[in-house]
């Protein structure tokens, strides 16, 4: 997978589009948006599958429930896994790097996990009784103005909040914070994992440097999952890994992600190891 566009500036581009205009997206772009898709992989080994939904076949179907969350919208994308391990890790890393190449093209789109009629799209993208189907998007262009219910929930969730860097970066234990000088030349990639999206901007990443390795960790916030039949955090885990992945690729630091068995860190209440990133020496 190519990513031949400026981390940074589709990092900064890209936000939650909830009301969308009726102009069409250009062919040319939807012939770049699949074959970018046809490229994607992930390094966590699980395959996602990608399935898309647009306007004609959404005339055909009775009209599909977002709970008034999303307006206007034309065209939309899923995604679909098995489930086993590191899967919701791969589907967020792959589907965050497509989300990141349509935000480069000016291309708005919407992470939804929760707030869509799951067994109506289901039906409408022919999603197989054996796949989990955890996010779809909408994507097009976005409206001129933000429609009321998107104003009161970028409101609700702090959409444009981030945490601080002494939230969610340490050094050597969950004790002590990293600072971007001793990050060094994986600041930015550390940055960008900050910028991150988050299912209702939750950011459960915390990043423990330790040795010149950066070790991932979900602060899993109990209760918020039991509405699903599997951790939509971990999906928020691998955007954190397409961000920092991006990043480092962009740098020319080189590295890759690994599990690590044998960790001495203490971790707080809450906290789950899920995987590391190597520097290469």
């Amino acid at each position: 997978m190519n990513i031949d566009f400026s981390v940074k500036e589709a990092v900064i581009k890209r936000y939650s589009v909830r009301n969308y205009s009726q102009r069409e997206i250009e062919s040319q772009k939807i012939s770049s948006l699949k074959k970018f898709i046809e490229s994607l992989d992930n390094p966590f080994g699980s395959k996602v599958s990608f399935h898309f939904l647009d306007n004609a076949t959404l005339e055909k179907m009775e009209k599909l429930g977002t709970y008034g969350v999303i307006k206007g919208a034309r065209s939309y994308i899923g995604t679909t896994i098995k489930l086993e391990e590191m899967s919701l890790e791969a589907l967020g890393y792959e589907f965050e790097a497509m989300v990141l190449f349509l935000a480069n093209l000016d291309i708005g789109t919407c992470w939804l996990g929760g707030t869509f009629d799951r067994q109506g799209f289901s039906e409408a993208m022919n999603v197989g009784s054996d796949e989990v189907f955890p996010i779809i998007t909408p994507y097009g262009y976005a409206a001129d103005n933000k429609h009321e219910k998107e104003l009161e929930m970028r409101h609700m969730i702090q959409a444009d909040h981030r945490k601080d860097w002494n939230q969610l970066f340490f050094d050597g234990d969950f004790y002590t914070e990293l600072t971007e000088d001793r990050a060094g030349d994986v600041a930015f990639a550390l940055e960008m994992v900050r910028m991150g999206p988050s299912a209702s901007n939750k950011q459960p990443w915390r990043i423990v440097m330790k040795e010149g390795e950066f070790h991932f960790y979900e602060y899993k916030e109990l209760g918020y999952s039991d509405y699903f039949s599997y951790d939509i955090q971990r999906v928020d885990m691998g955007i954190a890994a397409a961000h920092f992945d991006f990043a480092v690729k962009e740098k020319g630091i080189k590295g890759s992600f690994k599990n690590v068995t044998d960790l001495e860190i203490n971790l707080p209440e809450n906290m789950n190891y899920v995987f590391s990133w190597i520097k290469e020496k």
